[in-house]
């Protein structure tokens, strides 16, 4: 009887040692996050949250929170985890992309881009290099001056134009669209690039999830995820 007491005073101390998942996600909510999921973590003792920040860590007893790159040490390799749990909604917008397919696809590396960054500009013009090695490179709109630039209108013309490939060539050689619209599309690859942890462009996501931020050029590119 005294066992069985002491095993159930066990229970309800190890129950109230972890928060539920409503009051992890109350917490982040009180900081000022939102969209909060949580889900379960790679990491013993912590459970994952994606939200409007992006994806953080959190102690299951609400304590403690941690925010940056997370590496997973597989096969003697390290693998970089951090964001693995947004791909699927990455995935989503593939009907929203600029694609560039390689023929002969090796690799699919998906570029927050900006139309008047310089560096974006320099990947653009080799689009057919970073093809001819494999890499399918998707394009979604990351306009670095936010929502109420210029930019950020422009970029909705040409996300939204019939011929989106054309729109965006065009752009690129300096034809810029005249006709401005509201970014609605261009404001969820926005926030998506925020989750991510896009601060400047180009970024580019691999298929595994990691981000590789600045221009990497085609031979280099290749090289590094090959690797």
């Amino acid at each position: 009887m005294k066992k069985n007491a002491i095993a159930l005073g066990l229970m309800f101390l190890s129950a109230s040692v972890f928060a539920s998942d409503a009051n992890l996600k109350k917490q982040l909510e009180q900081i000022g996050a939102t969209e909060v999921k949580i889900s379960d973590s790679p990491l013993a003792g912590f459970k994952m949250a994606t939200s409007n920040e992006g994806i953080i860590y959190i102690s299951q007893d609400g304590r403690y929170v941690i925010q940056g790159k997370v590496f997973e040490l597989k096969n003697g390799k390290v693998v970089d985890i951090t964001n693995q749990e947004l791909l699927a909604e990455l995935n989503t917008y593939t009907n929203e992309m600029i694609i560039y397919p390689a023929k002969n696809e090796k690799h699919v590396i998906t570029v927050f881009m900006d139309i008047t960054c310089h560096y974006c500009h320099l990947l653009h013009e080799r689009i057919k290099e970073y093809n001819e090695l494999g890499i399918t490179i998707r394009y979604l709109a990351f306009p670095r001056g936010g929502m109420n630039s210029q930019t950020a209108k422009q970029m909705e013309a040409i996300w939204t134009a019939k011929d989106k490939i054309t729109a965006l060539n065009n752009a690129e050689n300096g034809n810029l669209p005249t006709q401005l619209k509201t970014p609605d599309i261009v404001k969820k690859h926005y926030q998506l690039g925020i989750k991510f942890g896009v601060t400047g462009t180009p970024s580019m996501v691999t298929s595994e999830g990691e981000l590789i931020g600045g221009y990497v050029e085609p031979k280099e590119l290749i090289k590094m995820l090959e690797q």
